[in-house]
């Protein structure tokens, strides 16, 4: 059985936990505890060196170690629903958007939140190396955070997801860094009508609860 190293607390895991529910891929949990620091342990490091979650182990052994090797291969492989795009111009925007989300948003929030942190002191960067915090990161991350909620409000006019026909992967990747965006303390406002809708909407999914 496929099974996903996961932590229930951070954003990354909770990508690839929605997207294995929204393709209804059976698969076991090996919980990792971050705040105990286990990710840095000889026994995780044996799994990913890169000491990061989400990791994907599958039937023949092989493991994926980032959000995009998983969905890759979940879409090659559970092709049905597709969360990727159907047409070359649907894939497209949902691979732009889904690294626009990725930077602006979700790199923009843990920028704020590693730098800023006590708790992440000598951790501004996730991996198995220490990197010191420079507080100067942590006001432009919370800048970026703010004008990445604005972002998705302009594109949210008028649409029902952030890419392509339907509901994607960048619905899926929005969601997490909305959500996360509450632990730098920075959330949709009154003036982001359409990123509200949005997320609402979301939240009807029984994945998004995950």
């Amino acid at each position: 059985m496929i099974t996903l190293y996961d932590c229930a607390t951070a954003p990354s895991p909770r990508r690839a936990r929605i997207l294995l529910a929204e393709k209804g891929v059976a698969h076991a949990t090996v919980p990792i505890d971050l705040v105990m620091g286990e990710q840095l342990g000889e026994a995780y490091r044996a799994v990913n060196p890169q000491c990061t979650v989400p990791a994907l182990r599958l039937e023949d052994g092989l493991v994926l170690t980032d959000n995009a090797g998983i969905a890759a291969y979940l879409e090659a492989r559970f092709p049905t629903p597709p969360l990727l795009g159907r047409t070359p111009a649907e894939k497209a925007d949902i691979a732009s958007w889904n690294w626009r989300v990725e930077f602006e948003g979700l790199l923009a929030i843990a920028e704020a939140l590693r730098n800023g942190s006590p708790a992440m002191a000598h951790r501004a960067l996730p991996g198995p190396a220490d990197y010191e915090q420079i507080p100067a990161l942590a006001e432009r991350g919370l800048a970026r955070t703010r004008q990445f909620f604005d972002t998705l409000e302009a594109r949210l006019a008028g649409r029902d997801s952030v890419a392509g026909e339907g509901f994607s992967m960048a619905d899926i990747t929005a969601v997490v860094a909305v959500d996360f965006a509450r632990i730098v303390r920075v959330k949709p406002g009154e003036q982001h009508v359409h990123l509200r809708r949005w997320r609402a909407a979301m939240g009807e999914r029984p994945a998004m609860a995950l």
